[in-house]
């Protein structure tokens, strides 16, 4: 089993502590603009809570059939914490145990939970965009409300964004960070052949 270089196990360290910034960052944020909201409302998206102008927004939405938003919509509050935990020891343990299968390991679950948080909010919003109260105040037909799972988005008078918040794009540093690591460790390792 090959060893790492020490180059490569201070970078997998840097990668996993990166990650401790979920737990005082925000994730991710959605931003809305409107004629009647130029300045624009913000929700943020923390590792088990929502924050911003959440009662606005769900106040809202809720003209036009969608859900209030809750913390407790959200299971995912209940275990983000530990899987990010379990991120950065399992990172930090790739280090100390010091075998490129391990690195290469941390870096697959990485890309793994962000494909599955992405799938996730995607799902999410499809269930929170399109099952709409048929008794609300405002009905348009044939209108779904999702929210875009990256980028902007009009929905009625509203433009939308949907994007990572400063503790995301941490997230995706650490992430690139680990698989720039593994590819310095497998062209280090093709350069010997």
């Amino acid at each position: 089993m090959k060893k790492l270089k020490p180059l490569s196990r201070i970078l997998i360290i840097l990668s996993a502590v990166l990650m401790v910034s979920g737990y005082f960052l925000p994730l991710w944020q959605i931003l809305m603009w409107a004629p009647q909201y130029p300045e624009g409302l913000d929700m943020q998206i923390w590792i088990n809570d929502i924050k911003g102008d959440v009662k606005i927004i769900s106040a809202l939405n809720h003209y036009i059939g969608m859900r209030h938003i809750e913390v407790s919509m959200f299971p995912e509050f209940q275990y983000m914490i530990y899987i990010v935990g379990f991120l950065i020891a399992f990172g930090l343990l790739a280090s100390l145990v010091n075998r490129r299968f391990m690195l290469v390991t941390f870096t697959t679950l990485i890309i793994a939970c962000a494909l599955a948080a992405l799938v996730d909010f995607y799902l999410w919003g499809y269930d929170y965009g399109h099952n709409l109260d048929p008794t609300a105040p405002i009905i348009v037909p044939g209108m779904s409300y999702q929210p875009p799972l990256i980028g902007t988005k009009q929905l009625l008078n509203f433009t939308a964004f949907s994007g990572p918040d400063i503790g995301g794009w941490i997230f995706i540093a650490s992430g690139i960070l680990a698989i720039g690591t593994v590819v310095f460790e497998f062209k280090r390792f093709h350069n010997k052949i």
